[in-house]
């Protein structure tokens, strides 16, 4: 799960929705299968512990942390958060959690006392005692001693969020909309290093008002003491940093402008010591007045922009603030290039988006002018995708997942190709190289952007494979032949196979398969040959795993993905005319020992083994962060090797299962037996309150009087002195995972109590509702959440046959479908299928109900 080097890291360092309008209705899945709207016990199961509607406005103390992120895939971030403040600026290809940099607006009433605010709601208490230098009495130019709005409410549709800001003292309302591109299948659009923030003003008094709206910043884009000025662009200006000799990676621009042709712009604050340039602003502000200075060579703290305007009585006026931002270089580079051939210009990551564009002001004509489209476009996918009927707390935890696409977790390269980190640490990537089990869970970019996926499995069984078949769990960067120094993953190298054939159904591609498919086979061999060397269809030998160590013996984990991998490559392999019957006759054997010799009756087990094997002793073996002390000899002497789970109930137990029904293939095991597992897992690992709950690991994921699902328990004892790591801990990929599984058995009901346990923990009063955590904020492995969608519908469309399936568990529904080529909403209304395509197309020639044929209606 965790990088080499970032792992390191970490351990030397560590001390440690989406809302849709409020008339949607969502499914309460009772007995009698209601609606909400039907059914009057449903609304306090879709209320968080403090009252908050699931799926509706943050208010009060649950928007002290909304964080919402707003940015291109892979092209860095900022966050509007609740009050309307912005912050974690990182848009210098790394994540900078705690940089608020100063840059407010502002509105000035003319003759009105107090009329003169910062456009945000005033600073939440967390704030003054919990950022970085907050003992100092502020951090780095703070704003937050400005006077601010009373009182803020926000709500969020995906990608767009909306905080209403209201104080007695205005006779105005103020909105903000804050957006950026994202529509599926439109990758390029969806990378912009744009945003915007549309501020709506609306006079509630009853005499017409004079105004003068601001925007200000100092020059947070400032590297040093050289190259640094605030130039001019139309209707606003560019904070600059140019390039400084032998540091092309500290040149960064980014523009601030308006739309409006009355602004008047200030390209130089005042020069002065100490709080001097941010007085003189708010002198200006709070006289109501303009500023209008034009650019200087050097030395400019920073800029601001002035839209003066009159608003009737009952008026409205949208000024719509856009951004955008150009660094065209990094210094970013992790792994050792196999070939040794990485010529200068391809020796750093540079982002997919300067190959696009010259500079920032090309980045900022094509916001400008393709605003309106592309506005068009996102809301098309915003108000389809909550046309859902679903419940609202998986809405929620979908839609609010989604943002880590905006995130800094994810990358684009100069070619284009996808390329990822794990999560973002506070201001380092957190675990590098598109991590192949971590990404085995998220479920949101194969469907979303197909052709962003495929380019990951192109990276595994390309520049991460080698001629042998071992496949490396994490990518260089930029993305080159990797050299292969460390054990392959069971789980990411057993899960690429089945995603391959995901994406092949997905996309309907039968020549990607063709050119992909001697790799695939290559992979699926080199995995024969290295954890079941006996042929007999179980994973055995040693085999490192997301949880960063190495299971020794047979696991229902990663027999239950050896068994959906063998599956993938029969399917596959019989579509490529191949002969596949070894394949075949080691998925039986493979099935026959996990479904009797590793099932006890209730639930999926590890069958501990250190000898007999092909590995090394233990103490000999290599490992990642396993030594083996004195203490430990004699510890594995009495319960084997450390890290294991032998006789517990493992949330992941069976996990190779559900990623195959994602994948669009049968579970591989047994269905009543997998259910049963699942059923158990609900039953001993999720909690209602951890407070009793000991967790010597990591525990700010969830503590105290939280609830969660604990990766694992042992219900009928066995636990060992030293379970494998992170055991006691809660993840919510996990979280999301077994919910999903729970729901494809029928089981909708024990799946939303595991949804409610993460998003109460998610509410925003300690936690960001839109930064799901693990090794990292914005952790990938949260978009298993969007397999909750196929998990309640069994909505999945196969393009090489172009068949729509259709499996419900919630009878009549309405839900979000996005294909290789279009999306749009399926719904089924006694018994009836219906397809309404909103973009592009989505061919259907046959229909599939719970394995019955059907027709659209």
């Amino acid at each position: 799960m965790k990088a080499t080097n970032n792992r390191r890291n970490f351990l030397k360092n560590f001390t440690l929705g989406c809302i849709g309008a409020s008339t949607l209705p969502g499914v309460t899945l009772a007995k009698d299968g209601t609606t909400a709207a039907e059914n009057t016990a449903a609304p306090d199961k879709a209320k968080t512990p403090g009252g908050r509607d699931y799926n509706t406005a943050y208010t009060g103390k649950n928007i002290e942390r909304v964080a919402f992120p707003i940015g291109g895939i892979g092209a860095g971030m900022f966050c509007l958060e609740g009050t309307g403040a912005i912050s974690h600026m990182s848009v210098r290809h790394n994540p900078e959690m705690f940089f608020e940099p100063a840059m407010f607006a502002a509105i000035s009433i003319k003759g009105v006392p107090e009329g003169a605010k910062v456009l945000e709601q005033i600073i939440p208490d967390w704030k003054k005692f919990g950022m970085r230098d907050s003992g100092l009495g502020g951090t780095g130019g703070a704003t937050w001693g400005l006077p601010r709005f009373r009182s803020a409410e926000f709500k969020a549709r995906f990608p767009f969020a909306e905080i209403t800001l209201k104080d007695p003292a205005m006779p105005m309302t103020v909105q903000i909309k804050g957006w950026s591109p994202f529509t599926p299948g439109d990758e390029d659009n969806s990378s912009l290093p744009a945003g915007a923030l549309e501020y709506h003003f609306s006079n509630t008094g009853r005499k017409t008002e004079e105004c003068v709206f601001s925007y200000n910043a100092r020059n947070f884009m400032r590297q040093g003491d050289t190259g640094h000025t605030i130039k001019p662009i139309k209707n606003g200006f560019i904070l600059s940093q140019e390039a400084i000799t032998n540091a092309p990676e500290k040149q960064g621009h980014f523009a601030i402008y308006t739309m409006d042709n009355d602004t008047v712009v200030d390209h130089c604050w005042f020069r002065g010591a100490w709080f001097d340039p941010l007085t003189m602003v708010w002198n200006t502000i709070k006289a109501g007045e303009t500023k209008s200075n034009a650019p200087v060579e050097k030395d400019a703290p920073g800029g601001s922009l002035y839209v003066p305007f009159r608003l009737k009585p009952g008026e409205k006026k949208v000024i719509r603030l856009m951004m955008s931002w150009y660094v065209p270089d990094s210094k970013l580079r992790i792994g050792e290039d196999a070939s040794g051939d990485h010529p200068d210009q391809h020796k750093f990551h540079r982002p997919w988006y300067s190959s696009r564009f010259k500079n920032v002001n090309e980045v900022a004509d094509y916001w400008k002018e393709n605003y309106d489209a592309l506005q068009k476009k996102t809301s098309l996918f915003t108000d389809t995708f909550y046309k859902s009927t679903l419940p609202p707390e998986v809405l929620e935890a979908v839609a609010a997942n989604l943002t880590i696409l905006k995130s800094a977790t994810v990358m684009r390269q100069y070619d284009g190709r996808f390329w990822t980190w794990e999560g973002c640490g506070d201001s380092w990537g957190s675990c590098h190289g598109s991590c192949t089990h971590v990404w085995n869970y998220a479920q949101a970019v194969p469907h979303l952007f197909p052709n962003l996926e495929r380019s990951l499995r192109n990276t595994e069984f390309s520049e991460n494979q080698n001629a042998d078949g071992h496949q490396g769990f994490r990518a260089n960067i930029p993305i080159s032949p990797l050299v292969h120094n460390f054990h392959a993953a069971a789980d990411g190298q057993l899960g690429g196979i089945m995603k391959v054939y995901r994406e092949w159904r997905i996309s309907g591609d039968n020549d990607w398969l063709k050119k992909i498919y001697p790799s695939v086979k290559k992979s699926m061999d080199y995995c024969i040959r290295t954890w079941d060397p006996h042929k007999k269809g179980i994973v055995e030998e040693p085999h490192h795993n997301t949880y960063d160590i190495e299971f020794w013996g047979p696991t229902g984990m990663c027999t239950s993905f050896y068994l959906g991998a063998l599956k993938a490559i029969s399917l596959m392999g019989a579509f490529m005319h191949e002969d596949v019957a070894e394949y075949a006759s080691l998925y039986e054997k493979g099935k026959q020992y996990l479904e009797t010799d590793l099932y006890n009756g209730e639930y999926f087990i590890q069958k501990i083994q250190w000898t007999g094997l092909n590995a090394p002793d233990p103490v000999k073996a290599q490992s990642f962060h396993t030594q083996y002390s004195e203490e430990a000899r004699q510890l594995l002497q009495k319960e084997g090797p450390k890290y294991q789970y032998g006789e517990g109930c493992l949330s992941d137990g069976i996990l190779g299962s559900w990623i195959a029904r994602v994948c669009g293939m049968d579970e591989p095991v047994d269905p009543a037996k997998t259910k049963s597992h699942l059923l158990a897992v609900h039953k001993y690992n999720l909690k209602k309150d951890l407070s009793a709950h000991a967790n010597p690991q990591r525990p700010t994921f969830a503590l105290g009087t939280d609830a969660g699902l604990l990766l694992c328990s042992w219900p009928r004892g066995g636990m060992l002195s030293l379970p494998f790591v992170y055991s006691n801990e809660v993840w919510t990929g996990i979280e999301y995972q077994v919910a999903s599984h729970l729901m494809f058995m029928g089981e909708v009901e024990k799946g939303l109590d595991i949804v409610r346990a993460c998003r109460d923990r998610y509410d925003g009063t300690v936690r960001n509702p839109f930064n799901e955590y693990e090794c990292g904020h914005w952790y990938a492995r949260a978009m298993s959440s969007y397999g909750m969608l196929q998990g309640l519908t069994g909505v999945r469309y196969d393009a090489v046959d172009n068949t729509l399936f259709i499996d419900s568990k919630v009878g009549d529904f309405t839900s979000f479908i996005s294909t290789a080529k279009g999306f749009g909403t399926v719904s089924l209304r006694q018994g009836k299928p219906s397809l309404k395509v909103a973009h592009g197309e989505i061919p259907v020639k046959k229909v599939v109900i719970s394995g019955k044929t059907a027709q659209l209606g």
